[in-house]
């Protein structure tokens, strides 16, 4: 099954956008989700801060940072 991590922060609406986008695919695609709060570590802020959301395979370590549509996240299958 593939597993996604979704790097993201408190207050971020673009986040919560593409949660929303995640649990849509949900409907029909099974997968393990991961989310990852950025300001936790400096290291994760350094690298995703300007980019976030992001939302990356964890096998494959493929990300892609936003923007980013449905099929986009299907391309991490």
């Amino acid at each position: 099954m593939t597993s996604l991590v979704l790097y993201t922060t408190v207050g971020c609406h673009l986040c919560e956008r593409a949660a929303a986008m995640l649990d849509d695919l949900r409907l029909t695609n099974q997968f393990d989700l991961q989310a990852v709060d950025i300001s936790t570590d400096e290291f994760l802020v350094d690298k995703y801060g300007i980019r976030i959301p992001v939302v990356k395979n964890a096998a494959t370590e493929v990300d892609l940072g936003w923007p980013f549509t449905t099929d986009d996240l299907l391309s991490l299958f």
